[in-house]
């Protein structure tokens, strides 16, 4: 744009006047011309509206701050002292227009990228076929069939199993509305692109755009109070509307049609719906009192009104469309017997479907199955299915009397896609899943034990956790077991904390008649729970109501695997080498029991969270970890990235299936064990090292209170990002009770990712100066080992969003200068052997796109974090100083200013927690 050029374009006017920039300037990544054009033409609408809104001086502050961070990103240390002194000078409501203007540019640019990612994708799948590209289910399944035989990779693909678990972490910083904004914008740069209007077309899809860039400009980013539970079940639910109804049969479908071939579309599908969607929101009360008993039923209902609407309308469209008749396509007598079976249930709806369709019996009978969909969700007993597996038994009537009939592609083509919702979704859309924290059961049975359960003094929180088993019997009852029959417990220790929860469930329902069934699924977090969690498992085994579970279920176990906590425990990489062990320790124990097992994944959206491509992670497993099961967490900004799309939803869910398909394939498992066991020295050197050197940080006296001096800790617990709690019940004297996602988002902002690398560094010197071919050891193992490879490359990420120079002036912000200097020393020995180990001249060399797109934002957010720095000095300083009406409102302003540099920076940095 005139006022915010991509940095590509003006880079090569940088170098020439400032040559020694341009090791770290100059553009490393040609940009396609279609994104550039697409960032350049929203840049410049983003542009006339700064000047529309704040008149050419605001536009002039705008593009005085971008020359000059943009200068400063070549290592000229007075173009940033001078962008500093700029800021300084800013009045505070031109500061909060400035910090506004980046935030938009960086959802402009965001969008515009995205965009181009959907581009690509579609152009690849026209171009190229798809069992040659890279990542997709029929490569995989290619390559497994040539090792294992088709028949048996056919049998694996039938079983595979992909469970995303959508979480309410608040980690996604946007509004909806700002959301809901963008996504107005996209379908716009949509139609310009595929469209290709002229003349006055064109024009007005430019002035809608100004229109809309204009309201985003002038929406509020900040949430004015922070939202309900309802209000993140809402959100969740409006992707399943915008694309995961769609998305999810569409790439059965994509894989049906190439595994059949030229049969495809008349031949019984050889593909069963692989992906069950669960979700956490309504239903995980760890640490956040605003989820009740009641809320989880309102979630449920909420969930299962959006399903069975979906299904409704799939039904009726499916039914208009099936107008054959008699004559030509006759009904089997199955189709007779449910016909007699809908007219009894309700002549009065068979009368109407007959009116509509003179002699069409398979439309006639399948515009009552949807009558009855509709009832369902109404709640009409009389005519309403009492359960999905019962809709889908009447829908392969109707399919079986079309393939009867001589009518496969009528069977195969929109009604099995119904079929596949129906499969996939049920009425209850996702699996409600329930977490508590083994705390709070231990308590609650306690009190149980010394007041009686029926007793009126019981507390309120005992009485809520044996009222959230009524609500899951509740919905269980409504929707079906599926609907919600999984309760995790958080930080499970001991076999005991797994009995509870089933000892409360008894006391909850005295009548096993009317108990709901319950899977309790331990979640192993700290560095201590993952090394005991195989004997957990033991003892948990020998529990009655497990072993009556194992006996009609396939003998199958679900164990759940915390990433945050375990990180921020003992560092990341200590944290990512203790996982691997675990998961291996748990796959030998379920082999040992005949144990049909599912890891679930808590991985969240940032590195230090276990964040990274998920594929990727998948093909690092340890051997018969996976077996065609991968359960994960996607949660905030993740959802939205991987899912808001439906092209880009459909490649995630490739990506992820096709890896976890590939997973179990022998030449995958045995590079993964012989690399594991020739690399254990290995692990177990980094393992000591980097948590070491962890540790002296993190356990120096006094760091809880640096680490709120130098980072925005404090303030983003007042951003209303989401229903829950970002503390249990912290105060800075201790890091124990930290969530980790304000852990990993307060060094996200502060640009040193702390998090996601720290100890790394100590770890690979201590190796590599230990040993002769210490360094030559570190490159095969980067070359061999997947585990280690991924690792590397994720913090090589985190690295590339790391900027020194800003980090010190956050650093300063302390008066710790000994835990200062640890930390930078740490960064520049990090990056300096992730760089010798990769071969890699500079972080991402290897990653074009994602390279590109760091480097796009980061002079950008540098304008934002100098902002915020600001404020947060004021803040510092303002809290020194008497109290006054004066210094509240001030401070006022300032947490303002301060809060929408987070939200600014999570958007160019494309992730929170």
């Amino acid at each position: 744009m005139t006022a915010i050029r991509t940095i590509r374009h003006t880079l090569p006017i940088v170098s020439e006047i400032f040559p020694q920039a341009t090791e770290r300037v100059v553009a490393r990544y040609e940009m396609p011309d279609p994104l550039r054009d697409d960032i350049r033409l929203l840049g410049g609408l983003l542009g006339t509206i700064l000047k529309e809104a704040g008149g050419q001086d605001l536009l002039d502050d705008v593009e005085h701050l971008r020359e000059l961070t943009i200068r400063a990103y070549g290592d000229d240390a007075a173009a940033l002292a001078a962008a500093a002194a700029h800021v300084n000078s800013l009045s505070l409501d031109r500061a909060d227009q400035i910090a506004r203007a980046f935030t938009c540019y960086f959802h402009l640019a965001n969008l515009a990228e995205e965009y181009h990612r959907v581009r690509v994708l579609r152009s690849r799948d026209q171009a190229v076929e798809r069992s040659l590209v890279e990542e997709t289910i029929p490569r995989a399944f290619n390559q497994l069939a040539e090792e294992v035989g088709r028949d048996e990779a056919l049998r694996r693909l039938q079983e595979l199993e992909f469970r995303p678990v959508l979480t309410a972490h608040p980690t996604e910083a946007r509004r909806r509305a700002v959301s809901r904004s963008i996504r107005r914008i996209g379908n716009l740069l949509a139609d310009r692109d595929t469209l290709r209007p002229g003349g006055t077309a064109l024009a007005e899809i430019n002035r809608h755009l100004l229109a809309e860039i204009d309201v985003l400009w002038r929406t509020q980013p900040l949430r004015p109070a922070k939202p309900t539970v309802i209000d993140e079940v809402k959100s969740a639910v409006g992707v399943f509307d915008q694309t995961l109804f769609q998305t999810f049969p569409e790439v059965y479908r994509r894989l049906d049609d190439w595994l059949l071939g030229d049969d495809a579309g008349r031949a019984t599908p050889l593909v069963r719906p692989f992906v069950r969607l669960g979700t956490w929101i309504g239903g995980d009360r760890d640490g956040n009192p605003n989820v009740t008993a009641d809320v989880t039923r309102q979630a449920a209902a909420v969930a299962a009104e959006h399903a069975l609407a979906a299904l409704e309308d799939e039904a009726f469209s499916t039914a208009r469309k099936l107008t054959m008749a008699a004559g030509d396509t006759p009904p089997s007598d199955a189709l007779r017997g449910l016909w007699n079976r809908l007219r009894q249930l309700s002549g009065e709806a068979a009368a109407r479907a007959e009116a509509e369709s003179p002699g069409e019996p398979h439309r006639a009978a399948l515009l009552v199955i949807a009558e009855r969909i509709a009832a369902t969700r109404r709640r009409d007993a009389d005519l309403a299915y009492p359960t999905a597996e019962k809709l889908e038994a009447d829908l392969r009537v109707v399919q079986d009397s079309l393939v009867a009939a001589g009518a496969p592609r009528l069977a195969y083509g929109s009604l099995q896609k119904l079929i596949w919702q129906v499969q996939t979704f049920g009425f209850h859309l996702a699996e409600l899943e329930v977490r508590q924290h083994s705390q709070v059961h231990a308590e609650a049975l306690a009190e149980i034990a010394e007041k009686g359960v029926n007793s009126p003094e019981l507390s309120d929180r005992t009485r809520e956790v044996l009222d959230t088993y009524r609500a899951l019997g509740a919905v269980q009852a409504r929707y079906g077991e599926r609907a919600a029959r999984r309760y995790i417990v958080s930080f499970t220790q001991a076999p005991e904390h797994l009995a509870a929860v089933y000892q409360l469930a008894e006391l909850a329902f005295p009548d096993p008649d009317e108990r709901p069934v319950i899977d309790a699924i331990p979640l192993f977090e700290t560095f201590a729970d993952l090394e005991g969690s195989v004997e957990i498992l033991e003892a948990m085994l020998e529990l009655p109501q497990v072993q009556a579970r194992l006996a009609v279920n396939g003998r199958k176990v679900e164990v759940m695997l915390g990433y945050s906590d375990s990180s921020k425990d003992v560092g990341p990489v200590a944290a990512t080498l203790a996982l691997h062990t675990a998961q291996s320790r748990i796959a030998e124990w379920a082999d040992r029991h005949d144990i049909e097992l599912t890891l679930f994944h808590g991985r969240g959206g940032a590195l230090g969270r276990g964040g990274g491509p998920a594929n990727r992670a998948v093909l690092a497993q340890p051997p018969h970890s996976v077996d065609g099961r991968f359960k994960l967490t996607e949660q905030g900004e993740v959802i939205l990235a991987r899912y808001g799309d439906p092209v880009i939803a459909m490649r995630h869910i490739e990506q992820v299936a096709a890896a976890t398909l590939l997973a179990s394939a022998p030449s995958v498992e045995k590079r993964n064990a012989s690399a594991t066991e020739r690399f254990r020295d290995l692990a177990s050197a980094l393992d000591v090292a980097s948590r070491e050197r962890f540790h002296a940080l993190v356990r120096s006296e006094g760091f809880p209170q640096w680490f709120a001096q130098v980072t925005p800790l404090e303030e983003i617990g007042m951003l209303a990002i989401g229903s829950r709690p970002a503390k249990r019940g912290l105060s800075v004297n201790s890091l124990d009770d930290l969530r980790a996602i304000p852990w990993v988002f307060s060094w996200s902002q502060a640009r040193i990712n702390l998090a996601g690398w720290y100890g790394l560094g100590t770890a690979l010197r201590a190796y590599a100066e230990s040993r002769p071919d210490g360094l030559a050891e570190l490159q095969s193992a980067f070359l061999e080992w997947p585990l280690f490879n991924t690792l590397l490359d994720n913090v090589e990420m985190s690295i590339a969003k790391t900027d020194e120079r800003i980090a010190q002036l956050y650093l300063q912000l302390g008066d710790r200068p000994d835990l200062a200097q640890q930390v930078l020393d740490e960064l520049r020995l990090t990056r300096e052997w992730v760089l010798k180990v990769t071969g890699n001249a500079w972080p991402l060399e290897g990653r074009r796109v994602l390279g590109r797109a760091v480097q796009l934002r980061s002079p950008y957010v540098d304008a934002l974090s100098l902002l915020q720095v600001r404020a947060l000095r004021a803040l510092r300083t303002d809290g020194a100083s008497e109290p006054s009406q004066d210094a509240a409102a001030r401070r006022e302003r300032w947490q303002h200013l301060l809060l929408l540099t987070v939200n600014g920076v999570s958007a160019g940095l494309q992730n929170t927690g």
